[in-house]
């Protein structure tokens, strides 16, 4: 698969963040600016274009100047919803775009060249894709065909929530991401901020990063 095919992005903002006390996990804090900024700043270069999935009042998201994409399955389907949304965003708006990435809003670290090593992984056929750690597969992580929008909402139609069984179910290929190091240390790249103390601790992972 050619490195300049294009690839949308799919900013996945639409949890609960319950263990972090509820609201926006990904408008709190993090050295100074929102994990989204970071977020943002980080896919931008890779993709052709960005929507973010949230439910609620999309002006929350209106400094970041991106469309903002609500779940059209009813009821809180979690993360296989936003995938779905985006994928059909993706759909209507762009026609032209074949796969979108998905990233979790509360990993920061995730790879500069996380799209170009799911190109350089694609077979020739369309094919899903998720990403592998050390710490084990992230299927929140991922490169999607957009055209799986329809089986993904018969699946949800159907009662699925999973992304992990779904992504499994359908022959999902598995690309391994190595650590990557920030301020200093390795740590799994999709080292993600699900508590008050991963927030701490990623904030300290990028002081020690400043000169």
């Amino acid at each position: 698969m050619s490195a300049s095919e294009p690839v949308a992005g799919i900013l996945l903002a639409g949890g609960r963040s319950s263990r972090m006390g509820g609201g926006d996990k990904c408008l709190r804090m993090l050295a100074g600016r929102p994990i989204l900024a970071r977020i943002v700043e980080r896919l931008a270069p890779q993709v052709s274009g960005m929507v973010i999935n949230a439910n609620g009042d999309p002006s929350r998201f209106a400094p970041f100047a991106l469309p903002v994409v609500a779940d059209s399955i009813a009821g809180f389907a979690g993360p296989l919803a936003g995938v779905h949304a985006g994928l059909e965003w993706f759909r209507a708006y762009r026609p032209g775009i074949r796969y979108a990435v998905t990233v979790a809003t509360d990993t920061p670290f995730f790879p500069a060249d996380l799209v170009a090593r799911f190109l350089a992984a694609l077979p020739s056929a369309p094919a899903l894709m998720v990403a592998r750690s050390a710490e084990g597969v992230h299927p929140v992580i991922g490169l999607w065909p957009v055209t799986l929008a329809f089986e993904l909402e018969a699946a949800l139609e159907a009662g699925a929530r999973k992304v992990g069984a779904f992504t499994e179910a359908h022959g999902a290929v598995e690309v391994a991401f190595p650590p990557v190091e920030i301020g200093g240390r390795k740590i799994d790249p999709f080292f993600n901020i699900n508590r008050p103390g991963d927030l701490a601790e990623a904030d300290c992972l990028l002081r020690d990063e400043t000169p």
